[in-house]
């Protein structure tokens, strides 16, 4: 998921090319536009940046896109817009990139992390409807927990109609770490436009890239004033003499970030097509292993950022080791994400333990996120699943 860097070049036993996690789309016209704004002498928060905004806006169908410089300073607005402060509570999913528990304990707040879903890896409405039974019976508690952030894991949707459900019900608004799911819906609804507020990634690893950066959506006209002023030192620029209304963060997204953004909003749908046919051959080339391809749930449309498997139960003891064997082949794999009360941070801090959150825990040891980008060849899709298979044959594990 988030964080893991790509490999520029391997020359594995056999091969003299590495088939790359992932690769970003960029192409001539994207070159061009950041060279334009590079020679413009105008590089922070200008019209670029405005004219991204409302790209992803319109695309979303959102009344407002704040951008901001990167994914994780998205949420960390978001938390902040909703003033969440030391000694509250964000109900988050166990399973995710890390900063979108850090985010939380950046407020000063605790995370109190949700089990996942086995089969989508996102958030399980059944446990976090347990978990608020159990939280907001306590008034004093209750008075502490202030939101809600499910992960869109991978490019699908977390059951966003249940989790509103359950957010409606106690009142509590939601934030949607969408960072690897722009283009992706669930019943025919895209994902960052669900909640109070939406937060977008792009990171080279997303669906389409500024380098960094990130925006929030939203249709609350008080909120994007506020993430507007929070990103830029606390100045309200609406005001007919600017002014600092509030301490607020350097986040702003640079020019040249922005003009990339826009170009490669222009290729967004081309490639998400791609994306989805290569994650269709890949499931018909796992068809007859014992490697599990991602299940999709009814009614959602993933845009598949990462291609997460879920390897044979005896295979997890030895994954570290078939990343290793795959890279001697000219292959670059790596985990699914972070399992992340587990992390030494949230463990020790916490007191959790193995056991506490089975299913984040059993998706952590098995799953292995493949090749995938909408330059991969079909050809190179099946020489990954043949090393992959090989590989496990050779460990002695049925594949």
């Amino acid at each position: 998921m988030k964080g893991f860097g790509v490999l520029q070049s391997f020359s594995g036993a056999g091969y003299n090319f590495m088939i790359q996690l992932t690769v970003p789309s960029i192409e001539e016209d994207d070159l061009e536009a950041v060279r334009k704004v590079l020679t413009s002498r105008f590089l922070v928060q200008g019209s670029h940046v405005a004219a991204f905004e409302r790209s992803v806006a319109d695309y979303l169908g959102s009344e407002y896109a704040i951008a901001v410089s990167n994914g994780t300073a998205a949420l960390h607005l978001s938390l902040n817009a909703l003033d969440v402060r030391p000694g509250d509570m964000v109900l988050v999913t166990a399973y995710s990139w890390i900063s979108t528990a850090n985010v939380i304990e950046l407020c000063g707040a605790q995370p109190v992390f949700i089990d996942v879903c086995t089969d989508t890896f996102n958030m399980d409405p059944a446990q976090l409807k347990i978990v608020l039974g159990r939280l907001m019976t306590n008034k004093e508690i209750a008075q502490r927990v202030k939101a809600i952030l499910p992960v869109h894991t991978f490019g699908q949707l977390a059951d966003m109609t249940e989790i509103m459900k359950l957010a409606k019900h106690y009142q509590l608004p939601v934030i949607e770490d969408a960072a690897c799911a722009l283009g992706a819906t669930l019943n025919g609804r895209y994902a960052g436009t669900w909640a109070a507020m939406g937060c977008f990634s792009f990171h080279p690893r997303k669906i389409i890239t500024t380098g960094e950066g990130g925006v929030i959506t939203t249709n609350d006209c008080d909120l994007a004033l506020k993430l507007r002023a929070l990103r830029n030192h606390g100045l309200d620029s609406d005001k007919s003499s600017p002014d600092f209304v509030m301490p607020g963060y350097n986040y702003r997204m640079t020019e040249f970030q922005a003009a990339l953004g826009i170009t490669q909003m222009s290729k967004l749908d081309r490639i998400i097509e791609a994306r989805r046919s290569l994650a269709v051959h890949y499931c018909e080339l796992l068809d007859e292993s014992t490697v599990n391809a991602p299940f999709v749930a009814p009614g959602s449309q993933p845009v598949y950022q990462s291609y997460p498997v879920l390897l044979p139960e005896e295979s997890s003891a030895f994954r570290t080791e078939i990343i290793a064997r795959l890279k001697a082949q000219g292959i670059e794999s790596t985990i699914g994400t972070w399992h992340m009360p587990m992390t030494t941070y949230f463990r020790t801090r916490y007191s959790y333990k193995i056991g506490d959150f089975p299913a984040a825990e059993w998706v952590f040891q098995h799953s292995l996120t493949l090749p995938l980008y909408d330059g991969l060849k079909k050809s190179e899709q099946s020489i990954v699943v043949q090393q992959l298979v090989a590989i496990l044959e050779e460990m002695g594990i049925r594949a």
